[in-house]
């Protein structure tokens, strides 16, 4: 590759905050004019994204599977004879994929099964001479997984967010993905990923209407009480509009990661990890922060070069040019501090002695410590899930892990005595809110 540069460098922290840096709402993004002409072939008029999600949503609360065939057909050009994918064919899948990938597979389901069950996670009751107080730890009865099935198969996917559920005690988790076009069908990879995780239902269907069957429930698609995994934008739209009536993980967007680096850092490393993220999609975020413009000079010469030998060099290019690049900060404590402003799903810290850093960082999905703690083994085998709050949100929101799966419930069982001392302040609060009824049945309690 030639001639001018692709990956731009910043020099000024504030310029940064106003361009790469900066973070727009889901509702912000334009709507490309080709999705919105799309939804006039479905629906015989021009939609916004959320309105045709609407309408897919009403149907599949209406008429079941019936609209899932519909919609398949429609959106995905798939004629299904069966939605359901059957043991049989999970288990030839299993057997047509290469021993080397099959054993890839059950290693990274080892260690993301090893990693989760050392989240400490249990019920507790605090007995005293009064009565008791605690919390009852609970798995939730029924999980909805969604796997996407776009120009990558993610395989990966499915077992970071199957198996967390798995060990939380989730009885039972439900897959649904994408089919593929035409005659075609779910990726063989993902078929044998469900069968090494013991998955035993997976549903040919994607987009909002799988995020409706698996919210709502459907002849095939018993309804769920909390969906997971990441999609494109329908499926994140689907996934707000049913919030409420099931749980979800989050808001899941396009993927980032930010890397904070010194001159001891290895340019060509760095550069790698940045290809790697921004070849994800054209929306990807790869963000390098360092206070050596020399540093930044290498990296920028290594993407030009490793570059060229990337099947995916579009979908990266278009990356680069909408949100990807280095900036120039004036030293490490502004690194961190925009670093913590941005609040990435991955940070990766390839500095010098880079756990005497830990103290300064305050939001991120992940941090990946040193050259050998690359982002590539987060989103694989290191063991951790890899579903990470994007977007801004890990300024609040967590990984993917067991608290998703379970819900938590409050024990209250006083003895008479107690409830006696308790009930004169309760009976005061109950007065301040001008709640009587509230303040009589707390006046019985001190009069007995």
């Amino acid at each position: 590759m030639s001639g001018e540069a692709v990956w731009p460098i910043i020099t000024d922290a504030d310029e940064a905050r106003d361009t790469i840096l900066k973070r727009r709402s889901l509702r912000d993004y334009a709507v490309p004019e080709n999705v919105i002409e799309r939804s006039l072939d479905l629906f015989g008029e021009r939609l916004m994204p959320d309105e045709a999600v609407r309408r897919i949503i009403r149907s599949v609360r209406l008429t079941g599977d019936q609209a899932l065939i519909e919609w398949n057909q429609k959106i995905d050009g798939t004629r299904t004879d069966s939605l359901l994918v059957t043991r049989a064919e999970l288990e030839a899948a299993l057997r047509d994929i290469s021993p080397e990938l099959r054993s890839a597979l059950e290693f990274a389901a080892e260690r993301i099964r090893a990693f989760h069950r050392k989240q400490p996670l249990s019920s507790w009751i605090d007995a005293g001479d009064s009565g008791s107080l605690g919390q009852l730890i609970r798995p939730v009865d029924s999980v909805g997984v969604y796997v996407p099935g776009g120009s990558a198969p993610l395989p990966s996917s499915l077992l970071m967010s199957v198996i967390p559920a798995q060990v939380a005690g989730v009885a039972e988790i439900i897959v649904c993905t994408p089919p593929g076009s035409g005659a075609g069908d779910i990726h063989p990879t993902i078929l044998a990923a469900a069968a090494i995780a013991g998955v035993e239902k997976v549903v040919r269907v994607g987009g909002a209407q799988a995020i409706a069957a698996m919210a709502y429930g459907t002849e095939s698609v018993p309804r769920v009480a909390t969906i997971v995994g990441a999609g494109n934008l329908f499926v994140t739209l689907a996934k707000q509009q049913v919030y409420g009536d099931v749980g979800i993980d989050g808001i899941l967007g396009p993927t980032e990661t930010m890397v904070i680096a010194d001159e001891t850092a290895d340019p060509q490393l760095a550069a790698a990890d940045l290809l790697a993220q921004a070849e994800h999609d054209e929306l990807a975020s790869a963000i390098l922060l360092t206070p050596s413009p020399d540093f930044a000079a290498l990296v920028q010469a290594e993407i030009q070069r490793q570059l060229e030998r990337l099947a995916r060099r579009d979908i990266i290019l278009s990356a680069i040019a909408k949100g990807c690049g280095t900036v120039i900060t004036a030293d490490l404590n502004q690194a961190f501090e925009l670093a913590n402003e941005f609040a990435a799903e991955h940070l990766c810290l390839l500095v010098e002695d880079p756990w005497s850093w830990i103290g300064k960082v305050r939001n991120a999905g992940g941090v990946f410590l040193g050259e050998h703690s690359y982002e590539v083994l987060g989103d694989y085998v290191a063991g951790p899930s890899h579903v990470m709050p994007t977007g801004g949100t890990a300024r609040f929101a967590s990984p993917l892990n067991l608290l998703n799966f379970v819900k938590i419930t409050s024990l209250i069982g006083l003895d008479k005595g107690s409830a006696a001392d308790l009930s004169a302040p309760a009976q005061r609060l109950a007065q301040a809110e001008s709640l009587d009824a509230h303040a009589a049945a707390a006046q019985l309690r001190s009069r007995n």
